[in-house]
């Protein structure tokens, strides 16, 4: 009896307890970090206690900033691999595509080369945009915490990466990470269309199922 008393609350607590999401992007469970009480694990799944290795990464301030944030390397290599898989499926990019193809897309090229620098599709040269009367070239998939205005590349640290379009708007070719993303800016966090995020969080699912 008394141990049955004793579970009972125990087990309520499980029920009742909500959990914490960040404000800028409900997704994104808050936890406290089990080996630091200072610290916060960030998370897309809602299991508790979170798996570190899956996690988004870490945090000492609420909001997450670019100087309190550390990236779990880990997740980035997962976040890489379904991109890499699906992120030409994604109908926001496939839209972005054919925008972009139309006759005038090549604004699109124009404004990337008063935006940046750099060469390729993770630059911000002439070469990496897609241009309108059936110039191909390059798309870029950007994060959602700060759309770029239409007809403008986003900001580096906002590109998660691109793929090669033809000069009808097709996606042609693989996705291509930029190596300049960054989890975490002073705009927000981690911001991925419907669609991505729920490849993602499939995913992680999968790898926390093999845990």
């Amino acid at each position: 009896m008394l141990a049955a008393r004793l579970l009972k609350p125990s087990r309520l607590r499980g029920v009742t307890r909500s959990l914490s999401t960040l404000s800028s992007n409900p997704s994104i469970k808050v936890f406290q970090d089990p080996l630091n009480p200072n610290v916060h694990l960030l998370s897309l799944l809602p299991t508790t206690p979170p798996n570190p290795a899956l996690a988004i990464g870490t945090t000492t301030t609420l909001p997450p900033t670019p100087n309190s944030f550390q990236s779990n390397t880990h997740f980035l290599s997962i976040l890489d691999e379904v991109l890499a898989q699906h992120a030409a499926e994604d109908p926001s990019l496939k839209s972005q595509a054919q925008a972009f193809a139309s006759p005038g897309g090549l604004n699109f090229v124009q404004a990337r080369t008063q935006r940046g620098t750099g060469t390729g599709p993770g630059g911000a040269s002439a070469e990496g945009g897609a241009g309108g009367a059936g110039v191909g070239g390059w798309v870029h998939l950007s994060d959602t915490r700060n759309p770029p205005d239409f007809g403008r590349i986003a900001w580096p640290e906002d590109i998660l990466g691109s793929v090669e379009v033809d000069g009808k708007g097709e996606i042609i070719g693989n996705y291509q990470s930029s190596g300049t993303y960054r989890v975490v800016t002073n705009e927000g966090i981690l911001g991925l269309s419907p669609f991505l995020q729920e490849k993602l969080i499939a995913r992680l699912r999968e790898e926390e199922s093999k845990s």
